[in-house]
């Protein structure tokens, strides 16, 4: 039955009508998306379609997972923050059939406002297939903390992307501390994660994806300490990436002993002009057709 008043009031001509919110961008409402129904479906999508797609797309190897143990152990009652490299959009549907049990199926994705929810369609596609949530990436916003913070705190494992996006010429970008806040404010782990291979498949400006081959490496959970910053929290963080990195291009032995003498090679690659990037992204796309990871991180020689 319909409650008086039956219609909207009239707004005089002189006066400005106030617009109503939007319900798209960081203003997506995707708390149904986390039903028991939508839950489920996403489990059918998960282990089904997206399953096949990576393992056709990506012919992912997986390492490292031994070092969850001690946090399996504990049970699903412990949140994590996955907090990953970030290169192609195939990053996503890659980590959420790579990070195993008891997280997979009660993990949430934080995803850029402007690129995943501007339309109903787009954001009901990426909240449902994804259990994605908008974050804003234009400006500093509380409400996308507070959101994830909401959800570690009711048990969501969160992976989300320090570097804020994907990479636009093959190297990593700085990470932001967002990850390393939300560490302290819901007292849980973060799983330092590093892909490799992604952006030579499906990277940023191609149009289609390219088969290959990838290579998933969890590192050992960090925790921040009790008198440790947040800002020096995201140094360790983006450092124990980029270790990993290291330890997928050579060893562990080797990625440890570089570690210790403070010679683990940067993924920002070195200063240089927007051509010469721009080049050397070419160069591995060409040459990692075949290849599992990237070829090199060397400059050409001038």
């Amino acid at each position: 039955m319909l409650s008086f008043p039956y219609r909207a009031p009239t707004v005089p001509d002189s006066v400005d009508p106030p617009r109503r919110p939007s319900k798209i961008g960081s203003n997506f409402e995707t708390e149904w998306a986390r039903s028991p129904a939508a839950r489920w479906a996403r489990a059918l999508v998960v282990e089904g379609p997206m399953r096949l797609m990576v393992r056709v797309a990506a012919s992912p190897e997986r390492n490292g997972l031994d070092r969850l143990e001690d946090l399996r152990s504990s049970g699903a009652s412990t949140p994590v923050i996955f907090a990953a490299n970030h290169h192609s959009h195939l990053d996503t549907p890659l980590l959420i059939t790579s990070i195993p049990e008891p997280w997979r199926h009660r993990l949430v994705v934080g995803a850029a406002a402007d690129y995943f929810f501007t339309s109903r369609i787009t954001g009901t596609l990426s909240a449902l297939t994804l259990n994605a949530f908008p974050v804003d990436r234009t400006v500093v916003s509380r409400k996308s903390t507070d959101l994830a913070g909401g959800l570690l705190t009711d048990g969501w494992s969160l992976l989300i992307y320090p570097e804020g996006g994907r990479s636009p010429d093959g190297w990593s970008q700085p990470f932001h501390r967002g990850t390393a806040y939300l560490a302290r404010k819901a007292d849980v782990p973060v799983v330092p994660i590093h892909l490799e291979g992604t952006g030579q498949i499906f990277g940023k400006g191609m149009t289609k994806p390219r088969p290959g081959r990838t290579l998933v490496t969890f590192g050992a959970p960090l925790w921040i300490g009790a008198e440790e910053s947040t800002g020096r929290f995201n140094d360790r963080i983006e450092a124990a990436v980029q270790e990993l990195a290291d330890e997928a291009s050579s060893d562990w032995w080797t990625a440890r002993r570089n570690a210790a003498r403070g010679q683990t090679p940067s993924l920002s690659g070195p200063q240089a002009g927007g051509w010469r990037r721009a080049w050397r992204l070419t160069e591995d796309r060409r040459r990692g057709k075949t290849s599992r990871v990237a070829p090199t991180r060397q400059w050409p020689k001038l």
